[in-house]
């Protein structure tokens, strides 16, 4: 091989392999840094775009489990309703039976009448009060956000996928139907019927209070049948999303995030040969001083 001044070729080939493994270098901190494996399309253009379209489901996904969440809630919050109007019509069952007692005293019947006022201003206060986020699936007429007082929510991300809905129970028609309204438009007719002073009127009056307040019972039954089912499929659906979710988040991992392990391994020795690299171009640039020897 000639020795030249003008043209070191060990130096070029040194120099060649060195800027190689810098750029190696480059991209395992990058990796390392980073977490990923592809952090860019410059790096895997399949594989990038496809992470990009697992990460927009996972986006529709959140929509779709906030969705669900408010229907929960909402959903719950009538479940809650329903079972204590339940526990106190049982509550007003019972007095009303009491009441169709017709050898009581008038006092006696008063104080049942007082009772059953209060009970039935509790279970008004109830579907009013059964209100979550502006929607009352248990008071008829419910306002925006709901539409007549029910409540939808996403169920997937697929495309054509029909809401889940859960419909207004109607418990205020069902509830005046009963025993009269309550509130500024309170009307207590259907219970102090039971006060009057003649036994047979009195007694009567109770046996039509408790025939309304048994078929009151038996809607406010279905209607429990109906909440439930709605909340332990809107569970489902959760549940369903958060595996969905966990699915996809890991399928994305699986195509950028980077084996660290492997990177610690291959950055220790692409240092080595960078210090090797280093050593060799030294050694290449010298390599034109011998031919000053050979003019002593």
């Amino acid at each position: 091989m000639a020795l030249s001044v003008n043209t070191n070729a060990g130096a070029m080939a040194a120099l060649q392999s060195l800027n190689a493994t810098n750029k190696s270098m480059n991209t395992v901190q990058s990796r390392i840094n980073t977490g990923f494996n592809v952090a860019s399309t410059k790096d895997d253009s399949a594989k990038y775009t496809v992470a990009q379209t697992l990460r927009g489901d996972l986006g529709k996904l959140s929509s779709v489990t906030s969705s669900l969440n408010n229907a929960k809630s909402v959903t719950d919050t009538a479940v809650a309703g329903a079972e204590q109007i339940s526990d106190i019509l049982n509550q007003m069952k019972s007095k009303s039976a009491e009441a169709e007692d017709a050898g009581l005293d008038v006092e006696s019947r008063k104080a049942i009448s007082k009772d059953l006022v209060a009970l039935k201003k509790q279970i008004g206060t109830i579907i009013d009060g059964s209100d979550f986020n502006g929607t009352n699936l248990l008071k008829d007429g419910a306002t925006a956000p709901a539409v007549d007082g029910t409540v939808s929510a996403l169920q997937s991300i697929a495309k054509g996928t029909e809401t889940l809905s859960v419909a207004n129970q109607g418990y205020t028609t069902k509830a005046e139907a009963a025993f009269g309204a309550w509130g500024a438009a309170a009307d207590n007719t259907a219970i102090t019927a039971i006060e009057d002073a003649d036994p047979a009127v009195s007694s009567q009056a109770a046996k039509d209070l408790s025939t309304d307040l048994d078929t009151f019972f038996g809607e406010v039954k279905t209607s429990l049948s109906e909440l439930g089912a709605a909340s332990r499929q809107i569970d489902g659906q959760l549940g369903f999303n958060s595996k969905l979710t966990d699915v996809v988040t890991s399928g994305i991992g699986n195509l950028v995030d980077a084996d660290l392990a492997k990177e610690s391994a291959k950055l220790q020795a692409l240092q080595v040969q960078q210090q090797l690299g280093t050593q060799a171009l030294s050694i290449a640039n010298q390599a034109p001083q011998t031919i000053l020897s050979l003019f002593r």
